[in-house]
């Protein structure tokens, strides 16, 4: 014979702590949301403190700094222009290939053409512009990768370089360049060089229009999910598009300021630069605005980098440390990208599901039965676990 089961006695509904099990995993709560969001910040001091203790009579110095603000400049430069695609979610690596082809076709302007030095500046500027737009193009109307689409067309653009230079240099005369054109890159304000508020004025704008402006937040829907952007209306294409324009036009710029620094027209000298710029924009997703591309985070992504190959540098590392620092640094990034980018969708879904999954004023809608599930009793307008769409509110 069986004895029947005794009904045992409800258990109290535990407590909604807001992040409750976010706090007991990792770094959660306001710590965590800190170290997210200052933590590679804090890197950088941390790495010139430590510089600065290993070599206190070169790296904390005034000519140091002067030295690296200059030199890293133009890769800053170019890692924002690289961050403009990455927010929709593409990647254009034509900027390195487009960048020599930039400060190759200034240089050949005003030295075998005998153009004035603005005009030939704006006409490239606005032909980086050009060449953005075409990428765009290609990657949206022809269906192809961004990835594969930009690697062509920064091909194309690598012989067009050589056939414009015939596989040389490009060498001023006697005269040299002008000297308000080289004052692009040599003069300096407020005692510091100029192009490093050539980048800070760069970083507020795009800080601008990504966070503050409806462009902006159309570009992060569209980066985030795209399905969702066509569905309410958004020309994701056209967004696209402008993206690369914006790419190709910051390119443009900086391929102005490589040709007013190296002051001779070298072919491959862009390529160089490919593999910083993409380090410091997928780096810089993961501090200030983590899970993110952004502009802030970009830049303190690349500060990292100046200090870090500084300090190797100084230290008497050899050649092949700098690519190796970067080849890791790039790998890192994009694991910490993504792990941020995960964190931040989750955090995203936990908070669409605790919201309201513990009402406590309203009464249940039918009284609780011995044979029901667990989830019976949840509202049905509750939105589930991976409802919604975590990238359409950036």
């Amino acid at each position: 014979m069986t004895a029947s089961p005794t009904p045992s006695s409800p258990r109290p509904a535990r407590p909604h702590r807001p992040g409750g099990p976010g706090r007991l995993r990792g770094l959660g709560g306001p710590v965590g949301h800190f170290v997210g969001t200052y933590g590679l910040l804090a890197l950088t001091a941390l790495l010139f403190l430590a510089f600065s203790l290993a070599l206190p009579r070169t790296f904390p110095t005034l000519d140091n700094i002067d030295s690296i603000l200059s030199s890293q400049s133009i890769p800053a430069i170019l890692a924002l222009g690289a961050t403009v695609p990455i927010v929709t979610g593409k990647f254009d690596l034509s900027i390195g290939y487009a960048l020599g082809l930039a400060h190759v076709m200034v240089l050949h302007l005003i030295v075998n053409e005998g153009w004035p030095w603005p005009s030939a500046c704006l006409v490239v500027i606005v032909g980086g512009a050009v060449v953005g737009v075409l990428n765009g193009l290609v990657v949206e109307f022809g269906r192809i990768d961004s990835f594969i689409a930009t690697l062509g067309t920064g091909s194309m653009m690598y012989a067009v370089t050589g056939w414009i230079t015939e596989g040389g240099r490009i060498v001023p005369g006697p005269e040299g360049l002008p000297a308000a054109f080289t004052d692009l890159y040599d003069s300096s304000f407020l005692g510091l060089p100029v192009p490093a508020f050539y980048v800070l004025a760069l970083a507020l704008a795009l800080w601008l229009v990504l966070e503050r402006l409806p462009l902006g937040r159309y570009l992060y829907v569209v980066g985030s999910n795209p399905r969702a952007a066509d569905l309410v209306g958004i020309p994701t294409r056209r967004y696209s598009v402008y993206a690369f324009a914006a790419s190709g036009l910051i390119t443009g710029f900086a391929g102005v300021l490589l040709a007013a620094q190296q002051q001779i027209g070298n072919p491959s000298v862009g390529l160089d630069y490919l593999l910083p710029a993409f380090v410091g924009a997928l780096l810089g997703s993961t501090a200030i605005r983590p899970g993110r591309p952004n502009a802030l985070g970009t830049v303190v992504a690349v500060a990292v980098l100046a200090v870090g190959l500084s300090g190797i540098g100084q230290l008497g590392a050899d050649f092949w440390v700098t690519p190796l620092f970067n080849g890791a640094t790039l790998l890192i990034a994009v694991g910490l990208a993504g792990y941020a980018a995960r964190r931040r969708l989750r955090t995203g879904a936990t908070a669409a599901h605790d919201g309201p999954a513990a009402p406590e004023s309203a009464p249940p809608s039918s009284p609780p039965s011995s044979s029901s599930s667990p989830s019976s009793s949840t509202p049905p307008s509750s939105t589930p676990p991976d409802g919604g769409t975590p990238g359409s509110q950036p």
